[in-house]
């Protein structure tokens, strides 16, 4: 199922973030689509949140990936950018971070789309001004209750 979301600013992105996050369970795997500045952080900020997490969520260019430990699920952010090979991949410990405690948030998953779960979750995030975004999330029925509402 598919379901389209425009935010008008980086608060309504991460309000976003914090419905989805809500609305996740240990396992899940969001894979991001989406150019350079598009939200992909802005938005795994508010899926952190809404996941009662309540560390700085940082980019993990750098880091290849940063973890956020909590009470119940845990956050695993990779950064795909520059993952070019399966040796490369298996570098990241990206397979050992596949749990029923975890969600992994994959950014640049274009990269990797042969080593996804089935089930994953993909979130494309469009840029449509300086601000704006329009946010496509393929999923399941989990996500269909969200609304105008949850961006507020």
């Amino acid at each position: 199922m598919t379901y389209t979301f425009y935010t008008g600013s980086p608060a309504e992105t991460i309000a976003l973030g914090r419905a989805v996050g809500r609305r996740l369970h240990g396992g899940d795997c969001i894979a991001y689509l989406g150019d350079l500045g598009a939200g992909k952080t802005t938005m795994t900020r508010g899926i952190a949140v809404g996941m009662g997490l309540d560390d700085d969520v940082t980019s993990p260019t750098f880091a290849l990936v940063n973890e956020y430990r909590g009470r119940g699920l845990s956050l695993c952010h990779f950064d795909m950018y520059r993952i070019t090979s399966d040796a490369d991949l298996e570098t990241t410990g990206f397979f050992d971070y596949m749990d029923e405690d975890t969600v992994l948030a994959v950014e640049w998953s274009e990269n990797i789309s042969g080593s996804l779960p089935d089930t994953a979750v993909y979130i494309r995030l469009e840029r449509t001004g300086d601000e704006t975004r329009k946010i496509t999330i393929d999923g399941d029925d989990r996500f269909a209750d969200i609304g105008d509402r949850d961006l507020g």
